[in-house]
């Protein structure tokens, strides 16, 4: 003991510290998708500790998808293995707010300008429900056209015009899937949940329920214009059933010529393409240039720690991921679109990200009109979503006509809505 005291006591008098400072607070964080987020999470949590060495990030181990990211918080609401922080799919934020799970940011954002760092109302309001702050959107998508030029090329097209209407995709479509040995004309993403059946509905100007939330509006002609083209993709864009793994699978060995999928998913396809052909992007097609939308992928930073020591330190934490930093690691990271308004317009960030590299355009060019991705109310959301999807999946095998496939979703997802 009197060579440790010693010891210290010299270190003291050196100005060396024996030992080194304890962080003050930590922060447990939880994520989903791991081969999406691990790296951007790791760039993003070492860089605020850097900066705010007080400060100990702890991850708890990531979820594979969002909704079972959802289904744990859902399940460790109130018990002390929740996490301080998580990062839940905007679809799933409106069950939190139902539920009371998670805390209202308003009273903190309500204290300072968020329009000056960047956090403009629209993008404020991609995680609000129910008059409730939920969090702040952390990566935000929206659908964009991928295509392989070299195929596009051989089959007649110009890559330096790519389709601009539906008709146009089908047409070129066909004629790649002419080229035969295996090509593919073109691959849309429906599989999984209903994000893509809802840019078709939202690009027709409709939506998935009515205003009073208590009837399905997409049994009218936006619905039914949004199944007409899914079936047109296989009848004269010769498209075939595939998993949403195969499709991607093809595309990365330069069999399908077109592909239609989250701009959050162009670092991976960068990847997975890895110079095998000309790899592009555009914009999705317009359905109505005035009233069509397209819904806001992603998922938005929620505050669940209740310890208001510690929420100060979280709230900076969730805004610092959320801003104009954050942005700059995500987009090169993934592909989604910047959730901050500052990040594009300034070289320390984004600003000459976009210039150097034309293919993360695409997503950008259209951040004007996306809107939230449709939450449905009730307990029932995700049997909504899978009824969706089960009547996608008939409807591109063939099984049912577009009428067919809407009477059944408007009945049976009817049945699932609150009384």
């Amino acid at each position: 003991m009197r060579f440790v005291r010693s010891l210290l006591a010299g270190l003291a008098m050196l100005g060396v510290g024996a030992l080194p400072a304890a962080a003050e607070t930590e922060i447990v964080v939880h994520y989903p998708m791991p081969g999406f987020f691990k790296d951007v999470m790791e760039k993003i949590s070492t860089e605020y500790v850097r900066t705010h060495p007080d400060v100990k990030i702890t991850f708890a181990n990531p979820s594979a998808t969002y909704e079972e990211g959802l289904q744990l918080m859902l399940r460790q609401a109130g018990s002390p293995e929740m996490p301080d922080v998580s990062f839940i799919g905007l679809n799933r934020l409106r069950v939190l707010a139902e539920r009371g799970i998670g805390v209202d940011l308003a009273p903190f954002t309500a204290k300072e300008d968020m329009g000056a760092q960047g956090f403009s109302p629209r993008l404020l309001s991609l995680a609000q429900f129910g008059g409730k702050q939920m969090g702040l959107a952390f990566a935000t998508s929206n659908p964009i056209f991928y295509y392989n030029a070299d195929l596009v090329k051989k089959a007649g097209g110009d890559p330096e015009n790519p389709p601009k209407s539906w008709d146009e995709v089908f047409q070129l479509s066909a004629k790649i899937a002419a080229l035969g040995d295996g090509t593919i004309g073109m691959s849309y993403r429906w599989q999984g949940d209903d994000w893509m059946f809802s840019a078709l509905l939202f690009g027709h100007g409709g939506t998935m329920l009515t205003a009073d939330e208590k009837k399905v509006a997409f049994g009218g002609p936006e619905g039914l214009g949004a199944l007409k083209l899914i079936d047109r993709m296989v009848k004269e864009g010769k498209m075939p059933a595939m998993t949403a793994d195969a499709q991607l699978q093809a595309f990365y060995a330069g069999k399908v010529g077109m592909m239609f999928w989250t701009t959050g998913g162009l670092r991976g396809t960068i990847n997975g393409v890895g110079g095998k052909f000309d790899l592009r992007t555009t914009k999705m097609p317009v359905i109505d240039a005035l009233k069509g939308r397209l819904p806001t992928g992603g998922n938005a930073a929620v505050m669940f720690t209740t310890d208001p020591k510690k929420q100060a330190a979280v709230y900076d934490f969730i805004k610092f991921a959320a801003g104009p930093f954050g942005s700059s690691v995500v987009v090169p990271g993934t592909g989604y679109v910047p959730n901050n308004d500052l990040a594009p317009k300034d070289d320390r960030y984004l600003g000459k990200f976009y210039q150097e590299n034309p293919l993360f355009r695409a997503g950008l060019s259209q951040m004007d009109i996306m809107i939230p991705w449709y939450s449905f109310p009730g307990n029932n959301g995700v049997k909504v979503t899978n009824t969706i999807v089960d009547n996608l999946a008939r409807l591109v095998e063939q099984k049912v006509t577009p009428e067919q496939a809407r009477d059944d979703m408007v009945a049976e997802v009817g049945k699932l809505l609150p009384r």
